[in-house]
């Protein structure tokens, strides 16, 4: 092994019990989903918005089955990447999962900056027009503050994620509640609820399909626990009960949260980003009286800004993994010497979610804004139900060979064909309305950038270049970076 390889490490302390792994899980779903795209999901189907939101509860659900037992059967902290290499054992397609994740992590965040630039527009008052310069600036600082943030070096504490998976679900909730006194007060509409309506004149079940690409984008999340497995104290015993209980909870509060939002709002205005955020409509029509309107924006800014520094960091760490592993250029995993954080990577991470942002916040002016905003939330979607399709059919092969241990959580036999099935599916064009297939250009860019990069190390760092060191203990956090 070469002597970049990547040193042995001490195993990371276990201080994760059942409790704080659920608040984990429910955090790390929770946020930007259905703050961000609950308009956009409306508008695709009309007031059955509720209905996506179920189909992706149900999709993720199978699909957190298959990794339930690859972490019981693996726990270690490598996740996707792990598994497919345990698989394949090709080295350039578990880059090619890990960089897809790494993608994810920039779109998400990308699209939280968009979110933010709203809900800071709402808040303050500032009547920002949709596209404008000054919406652009604002998502821009948001993300340069994240970096700065990240530069710093921001050192993961789950208590520290109590609190803020508490605010996330406060604002959730603010929704669900008003909504319920809207309900009692007359001011709903449930008729609306049940309307199935396409703008391009699908039929029930293609508009669903259609919306579930991007209301799955609220469900992602769970697999981002399972990089936690080494700091977890019993994951094979916690990880299912957990799992399972944290996506029960979030889809129960999403289809809530949807139906409030259609019985108050109607569709139109859901969908027109010149009256603010979907959400923020839902509080001032359940509520006028009340300064619920007022506090929302706030409540929804610090969701969303909570999910771009998780996602910015995740991105930045994996690239630095990578760039450590020598299956990308290594002067990715350069660090700070004072403190010891990877500000290449950083800045690579972040140039590429300036230039997202750039485009989907002046394109968000035009007649079409609404599609496009939801094109960065749509493009998470899409890698992930790529990478979701792979770790299924990793499962699938994985089950032909002996296990080494025999303590682990089995899903249904049937579970990892399904999931595979349905996520490959929900990944193909047919899928995806005719707005929707700019996601493929966004997936694609971004894969080829990966690419051109891989083939870099392997040209100049021969023979390792391209090869992973030590995936199975993949180092994403510098050492000091607390």
């Amino acid at each position: 092994m070469s002597n970049l390889a990547q040193e042995e490490s001490p195993e990371l302390k276990r201080v994760i019990g059942p409790k704080l792994l659920l608040l984990f899980i429910v955090g790390d779903i929770l946020g930007t989903g259905v703050y961000a795209l609950t308009g956009s999901v409306a508008g695709e189907v009309g007031g059955a918005a509720w209905a996506p939101f179920l189909v992706a509860f149900a999709v993720a659900t199978i699909t957190a089955f298959s990794y339930l037992e690859l972490v019981t059967r693996f726990p270690q902290a490598a996740g996707a990447a792990l598994y497919t290499h345990k698989a394949f054992g090709i080295h350039f397609i578990t880059f090619l999962v890990a960089f897809t994740v790494m993608c994810s992590g920039i779109t998400s965040a990308s699209t939280a900056s968009n979110a933010f630039a709203g809900f800071l527009n709402d808040g303050l008052g500032l009547g920002a027009a949709p596209g404008s310069a000054a919406l652009v600036f604002i998502a821009l600082g948001f993300m340069t503050l994240v970096a700065l943030i990240n530069l710093r070096g921001v050192g993961e504490s789950v208590k520290a994620n109590i609190v803020l998976t508490l605010v996330e679900l406060s604002g959730l909730l603010l929704v669900i509640f008003v909504g319920l006194a809207g309900m009692f007060a007359g001011k709903a509409d449930f008729s609306r609820v049940m309307i199935f309506e396409s703008a391009e004149g699908k039929n029930a079940f293609m508009a669903v399909t259609a919306a579930t690409t991007l209301a799955f984008f609220a469900m992602v999340g769970f697999e981002d626990s399972v990089n936690m497995a080494e700091e977890t104290q019993n994951p094979r015993r916690d990880f299912p009960k957990m799992m399972l209980s944290g996506l029960g909870i979030t889809g129960l509060i999403y289809v809530l949260v949807s139906i409030s939002a259609v019985a108050l709002v109607p569709v139109g205005d859901l969908t027109d980003a010149s009256k603010g955020s979907a959400l923020t409509q839902v509080v001032a029509a359940g509520a006028p009286d009340l300064p619920f309107d007022t506090i929302f924006p706030f409540i929804g800014m610090f969701a969303v800004a909570n999910s771009a520094l998780i996602n910015m960091l995740m991105a930045s760490r994996l690239v630095y993994g990578m760039g450590k592993q020598l299956v990308l250029p290594p002067v990715l995993s350069k660090v700070l010497p004072g403190r010891r954080t990877p500000w290449i990577a950083i800045l690579f991470t972040t140039a590429i979610a300036f230039g997202l942002i750039i485009w989907v916040v002046l394109a968000s002016g035009s007649e079409k804004g609404a599609e496009t905003v939801s094109l960065l939330g749509g493009t998470t979607s899409l890698l992930l139900l790529c990478v979701f399709t792979v770790v299924n059919i990793a499962l699938l092969i994985i089950r032909r060979r002996p296990a080494a241990n025999k303590d682990y959580f089995k899903a249904p036999v049937w579970v990892p064909v399904l999931g595979a099935v349905t996520c490959a599916y929900l990944a193909g064009p047919w899928a995806r309305s005719s707005d929707q297939l700019d996601q493929y250009k966004v997936a694609g860019v971004l894969l080829i950038v990966g690419v051109i990069l891989w083939g870099i190390t392997r040209i100049f760092y021969k023979p390792e270049g391209g090869h992973f060191q030590d995936i199975e203990h993949m180092d994403l956090t510098p050492k000091d970076d607390k």
